[in-house]
């Protein structure tokens, strides 16, 4: 498992792109695949999106400090990519759909943590 960290987003030619700290070189990112599904990190107060390849999963890490942007994706059902290095973006597929149902979820559900309920409250609501 590997973690790439989501540094901002960005809108570019009407379309939502993610971006990383630092870049994957081409050879892995010809391999990546979105995995249309998202964790919740509660002690890092943060949502995950997954990336696989045939070998292994890539955790994307949007902190709290990109949530504003997902709030905007998710209240638009708008698309987003991530971009992985100059030549090649990958679309983040089914995301609105899981980052609707994670939000909806953590929304008076203390298993998530009382930290993380309150992130995401005042946030996404």
């Amino acid at each position: 498992m590997k973690k790439l960290e989501v540094s901002k987003i960005v809108v570019e030619k009407d379309q939502y792109t993610a971006i990383m700290q630092g870049e994957i070189d081409v050879e892995l990112a010809e391999t990546l695949q979105a995995g249309g599904r998202m964790l919740v990190d509660s002690d890092g107060l943060a949502f995950i999106y997954i990336l696989e390849d045939e070998s292994a999963f890539y955790y994307v890490n949007f902190s709290q400090e990109t949530w504003p942007q997902l709030r905007e994706v998710l209240s638009q059902s708008a698309t987003l990519a991530l971009r992985l290095n100059k030549e090649i973006e990958i679309e983040l597929s089914s995301i609105v759909e899981e980052l609707s149902f994670l939000t909806d979820n953590i929304e008076g559900n203390s298993n998530y943590g009382e930290e993380m309920e309150k992130a995401v409250q005042e946030i996404f609501n």
